[in-house]
């Protein structure tokens, strides 16, 4: 909300109270209250008829603190609120002297001066990273709407650059902009978002957790340029400051406090293709999609059957529609063993044609009005209700549905929708129905993972869903909605996962081609390269399928080429989705997250790192014209010879075949033996590629097994000439490509032969010297 009404007024209607004044300091066990005054209240005369506030200050984890502003204490809190993992008995140190109160966590602090002027600062090692001076935070009475309102400003330095708050598809820096935090199933081409999160990260190397559930509104550099303002409504405003002190270390911490990505199954890496929405389809359909992807030598690993698999007006139910689809079980079996595995289209709702729609209202399963009466509407379905998953009986009849589609085959869901909650309802648990539209997302996501870990197993276990909220990074994979089949909405989508992997998601995804609409030959092949150089890969439209030869001949070429580089890139790939899962560091990650001390990565959003190694920028038109950034060092294409040295923008032209890929340098870079599919031995027939080691450098590989463990790792050093290369654990038959390097002088312990990239080396154990 806007408080202020340029640098001097208010707007009308608004009146404004704020801490002024430290009156009294307390320790109460492991958090430091703070009671301030809008006023002087040292005499006592002085001390009546005036409001006060409470400040707690309190750390979950070792370089969190958490700030609580509270005015009236009284309020009912009927929940939901975000499932945070606090640790207990966090070691902090308070100080309380006559100049400031202060709590420290780890390197972070928090201090509060006092006397009569007002600061509420947080340091790192004691420098000052923000905060808040006099008048920047306080409590906002609306006499027009009796509404009451807690905001925060905390300060914005010179350069500072403001990331996250979920999946966005506005610009990729925040500074300027107006962010609701209200999920809304806006497709990708408006400032509104499927997948809201109240946390934002700085390029100055901390982030900012807001711990409300409900519509927090964030002004970041906007109402004022230099302050990043959040409001809520009610009479308490919580939030986190979460140290780094760099991008990374602040994902790990807030992932670490708000829940990590699960670890995705191998097969999920693949490629991904579905009947596409509204076209006709039965069986005989989808077998021609298969069969035609077989016949043009294109690998697939995943079908999706979209949401007419059920009857129209019935969605969702889960009974299969008996015209199109007579024998689903016999059919998924006959998929099955075409080696696909399967996914089908669910939604948190019901329609009211639906014949089990008078049994789930009978026995309470549906969201209520305050009457009792259904909540419903036409939109989406005749008769639209919503399942109400805070009722126990109601989450157990769903999952029982579920769990008869994964008996007779079902393998995952598409968890779509669940972004339009209503507010003028009654939750079976009494939640705070404004608090439970964004948590909706969670608890119906949840649901259907906790569904899968009990049928496929955790590690089987993937979704691919659309709505979400904080916490929801624990249910993986996740997508980027509705997009227009053109290059503006491809680079929109671009900038919504770079945006969700800077708010704590680890995995995700879009529509290859677009969903709305059907994309031009060229658009379609500039999407593949670029989708299937995403974490998860799926063809996936509207109106129109999205199998490559419905475009032209040289899209089967594209999809062909791409989907076997993605397998055979699986050994590197699986590493990074590990770490994803152990620390939070996203698979597809903005420029600013790999390069945090390069400013000319901060405003990059038509690029990307794929790991730590790997950089990629599609290409965004026709022609094949591709402008990027390459940081300093030497980098080479993945698979040209072509070596840049890094510190400046190229100007490039491509093929539908190709793109800027770029491994950075001192690179180990794991290869597989199999392009035909994702999940396969990785640690059998590796074959690593060693790029630009430097004098005096070290490159790692490390190869995982299926559970994401490490199985084999690989490291080469490198004095003067002389590359030593030692091996440890389990690795059968790999070899090491010196890129870039046509001969060697010497090896000792395996043999040498030239290729197109550079001399290969197979060992004949796992150690070799070579010099160069």
């Amino acid at each position: 909300m806007k408080i202020s009404d340029g640098n001097w007024l208010i707007q009308p209607g608004l009146t404004l109270i704020h801490p002024i004044q430290v009156f009294d300091v307390e320790q109460q066990g492991n958090e430091m209250v703070v009671y301030a005054a809008p006023r002087d209240v040292r005499e006592r005369t002085w001390q009546l008829d005036t409001p006060l506030f409470t400040l707690r200050f309190f750390s979950p984890q070792e370089g969190v603190v958490g700030v609580r502003i509270e005015h009236f204490q009284g309020a009912i809190d009927n929940g939901p609120h975000y499932p945070l993992n606090v640790q207990k008995d966090v070691n902090v140190q308070m100080q309380n002297t006559a100049e400031f109160a202060e709590l420290k966590s780890g390197n972070l602090s928090v201090r509060v001066t006092k006397g009569e002027c007002w600061s509420l600062d947080f340091l790192r090692n004691g420098v000052r990273i923000t905060g808040s001076q006099v008048k920047n935070n306080g409590y906002v009475q609306n006499t027009n709407t009796a509404r009451n309102y807690l905001f925060e400003r905390l300060d914005l330095s010179v350069g500072e650059t403001v990331y996250g708050l979920g999946e966005r598809f506005t610009a990729l820096v925040r500074n300027g902009q107006t962010v609701e935090t209200w999920n809304r199933d806006g497709g990708t081409s408006t400032e509104q978002s499927y997948k809201n999160i109240p946390f934002y990260l700085t390029n100055r190397g901390y982030g900012v957790l807001v711990n409300h559930p409900e519509c927090v509104s964030f002004e970041i550099g906007s109402e004022k340029v230099s302050k990043v303002q959040f409001s809520v409504e009610g009479e308490s405003l919580e939030y986190f400051v979460i140290d780094g002190p760099t991008p990374k270390a602040v994902l790990d911490r807030y992932t670490q406090l708000t829940g990590r990505p699960a670890l995705p199954p191998a097969w999920s890496f693949g490629l991904w293709l579905t009947t596409s929405f509204t076209t006709n389809y039965d069986e005989a359909t989808v077998n021609s999609f298969i069969d035609g992807m077989a016949e043009r030598d294109l690998s697939l690993h995943v079908f999706h059957f979209d949401c007419f698999w059920m009857k129209a007006f019935q969605w969702c139910d889960f009974e299969w529609d008996p015209v199109t689809f007579p024998d689903p079980e016999g059919m998924i079996r006959r998929l099955k063993a075409k080696g696909l595995k399967i996914c089908v289209w669910i939604n948190p709702y019901i329609g009211q044609k639906s014949p089990v729609f008078n049994e789930l209202k009978e026995k309470g399963y549906l969201l209520k009005r305050p009457d009792g009466s259904l909540w419903q509407w036409d939109k989406w379905q005749p008769g639209l209700a919503i399942y109400d998953f805070t009722n126990p009986e109601a989450c157990e009849w769903y999952a029982t549905k579920l769990k008869g589609l994964v008996d007779i085959g079902v393998d995952c869901f598409k968890t779509d929708f669940g972004e339009r909650i209503p507010t003028d309802v009654v939750w079976h648990n009494g939640a705070d129905p404004q608090k439970m539209h964004n948590h909706y997302a969670y608890i119906y996501n949840e649901l259907v993972w906790n569904v899968l870990k009990e049928t496929v197993g955790e590690q089987e276990a993937v979704l691919f869903a659309r709505s979400a909220s904080v916490g929801a990074q624990q249910f993986p994979v996740h997508w980027g909605g509705d997009c227009y089949a053109n290059y503006e909405s491809m680079a929109e989508s671009l900038r919504g996962g770079l945006s969700i992997g800077l708010s704590g998601f680890g995995f995700w995804s879009h529509d290859i081609g677009g969903f709305e609409n059907t994309a031009p030959a060229h658009v379609y092949k500039r999407w593949c390269a670029f989708g299937l150089l995403s974490s998860h890969s799926r063809l996936h439209g509207s109106k129109s399928y999205r199998v490559p030869w419905a475009y032209d001949d040289e899209s089967c070429d594209v999809v062909r080429h791409f989907t076997e580089l993605k397998c055979r890139m699986m050994p590197y790939l699986y590493r990074q989705a590990a770490l994803a899962h152990e620390c939070g560091t996203p698979m597809l990650r903005a420029m600013m997250l790999e390069f945090p001390d390069d400013p000319a990565c901060d405003y990059l959003d038509r690029q990307y790192m794929l790991g730590d190694a790997v950089l990629v920028a599609p290409v965004f038109s026709e022609a094949g014209d591709v402008q990027f950034y390459l940081p300093e060092g030497r980098w080479t294409h993945l698979w040209h010879n072509d070596v840049v040295q890094g510190g400046r923008w190229l100007k490039q032209q491509h093929d539908f075949c190709s793109l800027p890929v770029y491994v950075r340098e001192n690179t180990l870079l794991a290869l597989g033996n199999n392009s035909q599919k994702p999940d396969y031995a990785w640690h059998e027939g590796t074959a690593f590629q060693l790029f630009s080691l430097a004098d005096g450098a070290e490159a790692v590989s490390q190869v995982p097994a299926a559970n994401g463990e490490v199985v084999f790792t690989l490291k080469a050093t490198r004095c003067g000439n002389t590359v030593t290369v030692k091996g440890e654990g389990d690795a059968r038959g790999w070899s090491l490509c010196l890129r870039n390097v046509p001969q060697v002088a010497e090896v000792q312990g395996g043999a040498v032969a030239d290729s197109e990239w550079g001399a290969v080396v197979t060992p004949e154990h796992n150690e070799l010297v070579i010099t160069l």
